[in-house]
């Protein structure tokens, strides 16, 4: 009788190691290792000798780069999509993607069933399941952190490293570890051990190497350096005049980013399953792009069409954020940001200079804004009377009267 086919969302770190080498115990099963390469670069090296070493039948590692930053990247951006008021979703948004990609794989090898190592307090696990039940409905899905005999058998890191070293499994761990980091073509995430302490410094000088992507802005280059995007119905395709593709865009800002120390993030936030959470960002390409892309929109986009989708900002964020970008609500909000940037098109020019982008010009062919119109000087086209302006204040005044009216009256 065949095993039962298990697919392992495997990073090659210390818990989905020994996850893989559990479940093939535990279940008696075969297990595929399965890595998305999503922009984690030297992460990745080795990996498939890793996985095959600690007892994987196969390994699947599929650069999914270009996916990510075309399907999923530049739709959100589009979105203009910011959880609670800070976090660009470099974590969040890669999960849908992980799980699209996972259950593909487990149809065609005719698994039974899904695995993966998220911990039953994060959001993770959500993102990856609900994902995953939205579009295969009937996948079993193995949580092991969810299950007691699991935390029973490993209540600690230690544990996990003496269970490595039982079955000489090849990882690199310690004991003390300062904290945690995922990392992927928008960004790196980084959180727990020392970071659990909210009153904590990541940016402090002594703490600077933590940072990867980043310089920190006091060590950034003294000159600034200006930079043109050039967009088409809402997505980036230039970069100082040099057509590039979704993922070529991501990296080269990223470089540029980096370099002059933007994009960092320290911020406490609400995790789905209902606790707070402190999480340090490095997003550099990311926040380049959200900030052109919406100094783009200001010239090209009608007030109210502007006012409808930023009204839905927050529920789209939360929708990334809490897994359900499958879900029929998220599908239907983006048809109407798909039409929302229609004509935006143009090209922004930004300054980076320690930290901060900085506006420094903005044009397009679609452009709403009417210099004509909008001058204090006398207006040619005659677009616009100034004697008008009384009937519209006091309409929009009636109101107000009536309100101070009746204050008045009651006092």
């Amino acid at each position: 009788m065949a095993k039962e086919k298990i697919v392992l969302a495997y990073s090659g770190g210390l818990d989905t190691s020994v996850i893989l080498k559990w479940l093939k115990e535990t279940y008696d099963a075969e297990i595929i290792a399965f890595t998305a390469d999503i922009g984690q670069k030297e992460e990745l090296d080795g990996l498939e000798e890793k996985a095959l070493a600690t007892g994987a039948s196969k390994v699947y590692i599929d650069d999914l780069r270009d996916e990510f930053a075309k399907d999923f990247i530049y739709p959100m951006f589009q979105a203009g999509a910011l959880y609670e008021g800070q976090y660009l979703l470099g974590t969040s948004i890669a999960r849908p993607l992980i799980a699209k990609r996972m259950v593909d794989i487990a149809i065609a090898e005719g698994a039974t069933a899904i695995a993966h190592g998220a911990t039953g307090k994060g959001n993770d696990q959500v993102r990856f399941e609900l994902n995953a039940a939205a579009l295969t409905p009937d996948i079993k899905v193995i949580a092991p952190w969810r299950l007691e005999e699991f935390r029973n058998q490993f209540p600690g890191r230690a544990e996990m490293i003496a269970y490595a070293e039982k079955h000489d499994i090849p990882v690199t761990a310690s004991a003390a570890k300062p904290y945690s980091m995922d990392r992927n073509l928008l960004h790196i995430s980084y959180e727990s051990g020392v970071l659990e302490d909210p009153w904590f410094d990541p940016s402090a000088p002594e703490n600077k190497e933590m940072f990867l992507l980043s310089n920190a802005p006091e060590d950034a280059p003294d000159e600034a350096e200006y930079l043109e995007l050039e967009f088409e119905a809402g997505n980036c395709v230039a970069l100082n005049g040099e057509q590039l593709n979704p993922l070529q865009v991501m990296e080269k800002l990223n470089e540029l980013g980096g370099k002059h120390g933007i994009g960092r993030v320290d911020m406490v936030e609400n995790r789905f399953v209902g606790m707070k959470s402190r999480g340090v960002y490095e997003t550099p390409g990311g926040t380049i792009l959200f900030t052109a892309h919406r100094k783009m929109e200001s010239i090209t986009m009608d007030r109210e069409v502007m006012n409808l989708r930023d009204s839905l900002i927050t529920r789209y964020a939360t929708l990334v954020y809490n897994g359900f970008w499958f879900a029929p609500e998220r599908v239907a909000l983006q048809a109407l940001v798909h039409e929302s940037q229609k004509n935006v098109s143009g090209t922004v020019r930004v300054k980076l200079y320690k930290g901060n982008i900085i506006g420094a010009g903005v044009k397009s062919p679609v452009s709403l804004y009417n210099p004509d119109i909008a001058t204090m000087e006398a207006d040619p086209t005659q677009a616009y009377d100034q004697g008008d302006a009384t009937g519209f204040i006091r309409l929009n005044a009636l109101r107000l009267k009536v309100n101070a009216g009746v204050a008045k009256n009651n006092k």
